[in-house]
């Protein structure tokens, strides 16, 4: 008995020896895979540091940007911004990662850890995020002469200051900038690849409410506390299509103002027909400029072109249900008169 459970003793340090050998082995392989080693070129990453920028303390890093517009899928008055789905491509020059040959190499986006990329951010974002589906959208590839592109898809909310003082008839200009958030104009220039033409998609997008009517780029300096920093500026202009609010809004207003001024070919005798023209007219024009107002909730306090015309158009409504109210008064005094004259004759006879 006691042998046989020293021989059981002796077999368990056994094996529990060899799993700690294979699980030591295990995580050195786990360790060597979570460096950068790339086929072919292995001494491409030898003593690569991806805290530090290409030529770090010299020369600032040029950065190329370029831009495609997907889609832009809401603009809203009321919050002010816009929805947009850009594919967003930087390449730059990275000394440490020339190889030899004149091929490129597109690497697994998981890559991107390991390796230094810009601190790119959108100014004026709300919100914005990567799209994952079904694996993180980036793309990274190596060019021989050591061009790194990097590309991510992304969808965000930026923010659009408008005037809506000429509203329905308005142009907005809203704006895309691209900014480092921490590397200021010593350490990285961003510039567009190709001027205007680093920016496509635009002249294809059909909005339901806008028509894009011109758009360029500009190369700006942003001046913060923490230095001066290189800005890309997308700007684009928005012509509100106005067809939809004349056929909605300007037409039916406009037959309504017509319609109460019918009541002023009626005879003044014909008090249940002035009147029920009159009401209605009001009651429909008074339902018109709630719908539009409802429609920006947050931009009442603006004063719109469409609440001035909408304004003057029940003014003439509601000056002609006073002019009935008015006039038949009137009338009705002349008529007073006339029988207090008529008394007057007689007892004067």
């Amino acid at each position: 008995m006691n042998y046989s459970l020293h021989l059981a003793f002796v077999c368990l340090s056994l094996f529990t020896e060899r799993m700690c050998i294979q699980g030591n082995q295990f995580n050195v392989e786990v360790g060597r895979s979570d460096k950068l080693s790339l086929p072919g070129f292995e001494n491409l990453t030898a003593g690569y540091n991806k805290f530090l920028r290409p030529n770090f303390g010299g020369e600032p890093v040029q950065i190329a940007l370029t831009l495609d517009i997907a889609s832009i899928s809401s603009i809203s008055e009321s919050n002010m911004d816009y929805t947009a789905t850009i594919y967003l491509r930087q390449r730059w020059m990275d000394q440490r990662l020339v190889f030899e040959g004149n091929k490129s190499f597109t690497l697994d986006a998981r890559l991107v850890e390991f390796l230094w990329v810009p601190d790119t951010y959108i100014v004026e974002s709300k919100k914005s995020f990567l799209h994952e589906v079904t694996v993180g959208n980036r793309l990274i590839r190596l060019f021989s002469n050591g061009t790194v592109l990097y590309a991510l898809r992304i969808t965000t909310t930026v923010a659009c200051n408008m005037d809506l003082s000429k509203y329905p008839m308005d142009t907005q200009t809203c704006k895309l900038q691209l900014e480092s958030w921490g590397y200021d104009g010593n350490d990285v220039e961003f510039t567009w690849l190709r001027g205007n033409d680093s920016v496509r998609g635009l002249e294809h997008l059909r909005l339901a409410q806008y028509t894009i009517e011109r758009y360029f780029t500009l190369v700006t300096r942003s001046q913060q506390e923490t230095g001066n920093y290189t800005r890309l500026v997308l700007q684009f202009e928005l012509r509100r299509n106005v067809l939809y609010f004349i056929l909605e809004t300007y037409v039916p207003s406009t037959f309504l103002v017509v319609l109460s001024w019918v009541s002023f070919w009626i005879s003044l005798d014909s008090v249940p027909a002035r009147t029920c023209i009159g009401v209605t007219t009001v009651l429909s024009m008074t339902t018109l400029m709630i719908g539009s107002r409802t429609s920006l909730p947050n931009t009442n306090c603006f004063i719109k072109a469409i609440d001035v015309y909408l304004g003057i158009c029940f003014s003439f409504v509601f000056g002609a249900l006073l002019e009935y109210a008015v006039a038949h008064y009137s009338s009705l005094q002349q008529m007073a008169a006339k029988d207090r004259q008529k008394i007057c004759y007689l007892y004067a006879a």
